[in-house]
């Protein structure tokens, strides 16, 4: 059975990803209110309680892109650094930013990140997910009333994304 480990905010903390992906075994780590600084910081203590990860989602910059972190891609980047010397065979699955519907968030923000973090990801050596196309494209209500939870509906895409990539990192693998 393939462990996976799940990081992030939360949009990760909010949901029970074992439930949705019962062929895995799934360890949800996810923070509300979490930052990008806050899930580095963590990953000392993490990683001393997530052994064996051999898929790392990673969920992070909802709330550095709501509170204005102008350090979050090179957080980003450290995260990614540090759990691959942590987890050095694990695949790393980075998630793009949802495209977040919030009046003072200028139109082409989130794609413009996202951008920045497909490059990390690829400069790392990780996997990027480009959950925001996914969203766009949808025309289900996806979000809740405050313009960054998701809904039931949402979190369907997410998971048919996620294991979508996954098993195709698994298979890889063998």
């Amino acid at each position: 059975m393939t462990n996976i480990l799940i990081l992030g905010d939360s949009l990760v903390a909010d949901h029970d990803w074992q439930a949705r992906m019962p062929s895995f075994k799934v360890e949800n780590r996810g923070v509300p209110g979490a930052t990008a600084a806050d899930l580095l910081a963590s990953l000392p203590a993490i990683k001393n309680l997530a052994i064996g990860a051999e898929v790392i989602v990673v969920m992070i910059g909802t709330n550095d892109l709501l509170n204005d972190n102008d350090e979050f891609l090179v957080q980003l980047k450290n995260i990614l650094i540090e759990l691959s010397h942590n987890y050095p065979t694990a695949e790393i699955l980075v998630n793009g930013l949802l495209p977040m519907d919030l009046p003072n968030l200028p139109y082409n923000s989130v794609s413009s990140l996202n951008t920045h973090i497909e490059a990390i990801t690829m400069r790392t050596g990780c996997c990027f997910l480009d959950i925001h196309r996914r969203f766009v494209g949808s025309t289900k209500q996806l979000f809740q009333a405050d313009g960054v939870h998701i809904t039931a509906d949402a979190y369907a895409i997410w998971e048919r994304a996620l294991l979508e990539h996954i098993a195709f990192l698994v298979e890889n693998d063998d």
